[in-house]
């Protein structure tokens, strides 16, 4: 799987993000989704980030700054034809590893409280996120789970 630093132009992560969108609000009010758009996605405090297996989109991460040192997770998705095949756990992996880089401190995320969003849930606790109060902007919202992980 390579991993790369993504402009959002092609059509497959285009398609890919309104797909995530798509499913957010199928799963919780559009009040608490909190999916960036296309616009947001290339806001200079945010870095986008595409995986591929054979010239094919498996999956995208994004990393958005909050502070010098928190940084938010954003954007985590894998495609439907690479589900169970570990993409989100490298993607996580390599974005961690990165924001650790940049010298961030802590990264947090939101996540949904539906059924759907289980599997998102299992996997960031699983690399050590714990539950945290709402962050930056975010409010106490039923639909929202939030998460944060020490990284220094």
């Amino acid at each position: 799987m390579k991993i790369k630093i993504d402009h959002l132009e092609s059509v497959e992560i285009v398609e890919l993000l309104q797909a995530h969108h798509q499913d957010m609000l199928q799963h919780s009010p559009e009040t608490s989704v909190h999916a960036l758009d296309l616009t947001a996605l290339k806001a200079p405090d945010v870095t986008f980030w595409t995986a591929w297996f054979n010239n094919e989109l498996a999956g995208c991460g994004a990393l958005k700054a909050l502070s010098p040192d928190h940084v938010e997770l954003k954007s985590m998705r894998t495609s439907g034809q690479h589900l169970r095949k570990g993409v989100a756990a490298k993607l996580l992996t390599y974005l961690l590893a990165e924001a650790k880089a940049r010298g961030y401190k802590t990264m947090s995320l939101e996540t949904g409280t539906a059924a759907a969003f289980i599997p998102a849930q299992k996997l960031y606790k699983r690399f050590g996120f714990v539950n945290c109060q709402p962050f930056s902007t975010y409010v106490e919202d039923p639909y929202s789970l939030f998460l944060t992980k020490t990284l220094a």
